[in-house]
């Protein structure tokens, strides 16, 4: 390149990044002013968006051990392409509605993924960002034609009627750290977010309650390095308490290894090293307690006991319908072949 060529490419560039600075202020001038609508509408928007977890259970072939899948190939998938931490968020909410409207077969799972990821890039990320159907189909090592990602793009689209927009929990969270912009509480705070995807026992929490519960325990983890969580406000609504509980717990378990590795990274400023530095810290607490002692005496509940015998009993006694003992184990279901990942 040219020494002209050279001025010229970043007068260029110094050019598209004082737009996007006066936009960015343009959009926090206009949030600002409409911040009461802005807040009323997601409220709206977060009922509006809410997934129904029981009808996803009833799905014949799809078990939730299988997500972690999906979205190990998500995380790459979206962390490649450098889409906006939101358009995630919005993918896993379109896959999850789409789940519990329809029955999705185990081998179309990761294309229902693929053009939820391909909607919510459109919907939230810039034009040139937005993947093609031929990165898609190479993203999954050609395990679907070109035309099958459009089909389901329509497809999941129609099911959902074209309601696209959901608040995600970034959103609520920039929200909350608008006073407190540090870096490191941001990234560990969206890194507890993505964590919570997960897992099905946060499907049931409303965005503003995930958002709100991971910064809660993310300046608890920066602030208080002792290992120990402390008390929730007494302020603080009993769901974003319970939030907490299930984030304090499902923390001291190994995340996904491309969460991880994802968020290991300086541009992330390596909140994954932090959270494991709790969990190492935490599990030497607990093994520096003492053993727990024998018991003094002999419990007083039978070491073996008729189990039927003692359900009837009860049943007599309460006159209520009586529960069926426990079936012997069965075999185990074939285990589920791995979605491919990204080549």
């Amino acid at each position: 390149m040219s020494p002209a060529e050279s001025t010229i490419c970043s007068a260029k560039q110094l050019r598209a990044s004082r737009l996007e600075e006066i936009e960015r202020r343009q959009v926090e001038k206009m949030e600002d002013e409409y911040k009461d609508e802005i807040a009323a509408h997601q409220k709206v928007m977060e009922m509006a968006t809410v997934l129904d977890v029981n009808m996803m259970d009833l799905q014949p072939e799809l078990e939730w051990h299988m997500r972690p899948y999906l979205l190990d190939f998500l995380v790459e998938s979206h962390l490649s392409l450098r889409l906006q931490p939101q358009t995630l968020f919005l993918a896993v909410n379109l896959i999850d509605r789409y789940c519990s409207r329809r029955v999705v077969f185990k081998k179309h799972y990761q294309l229902v993924g693929c053009a939820a990821l391909w909607i919510a890039a459109k919907y939230e990320d810039k034009k040139d960002r937005v993947p093609t159907v031929r990165e898609l189909k190479i993203m999954c090592c050609d395990a679907y034609e070109e035309d099958m990602f459009v089909q389901m793009e329509g497809h999941v689209l129609s099911t959902l009627e074209w309601n696209i927009g959901h608040p995600t929990v970034d959103t609520f969270l920039k929200q909350i750290l608008q006073c407190n912009c540090y870096p490191s509480l941001e990234h560990l705070a969206l890194y507890l977010c993505e964590i919570s995807l997960f897992h099905k026992s946060f499907l049931g929490f409303p965005p503003s309650v995930i958002a709100s519960a991971a910064h809660i325990v993310a300046q608890h983890l920066l602030m208080n390095r002792t290992g120990v969580f402390t008390h929730v406000s007494p302020a603080t609504s009993p769901d974003i308490s319970h939030c907490v509980s299930l984030l304090s717990q499902y923390i001291l378990h190994p995340p996904s290894q491309s969460l991880q590795k994802k968020y290991s990274s300086s541009v992330f400023s390596q909140v994954a090293l932090i959270l494991q530095d709790f969990v190492v810290r935490q599990q030497h607490s607990v093994s520096a307690l003492p053993p727990t002692p024998p018991p003094s005496s002999e419990s007083p509940v039978p070491q073996q006991f008729d189990r039927n015998t003692v359900m009837i009993d009860a049943f007599r006694e309460s006159a209520a319908y009586i529960t069926p003992p426990c079936s012997p184990d069965e075999a185990c279901p074939a285990a589920y072949q791995e979605l491919p990942t990204p080549c």
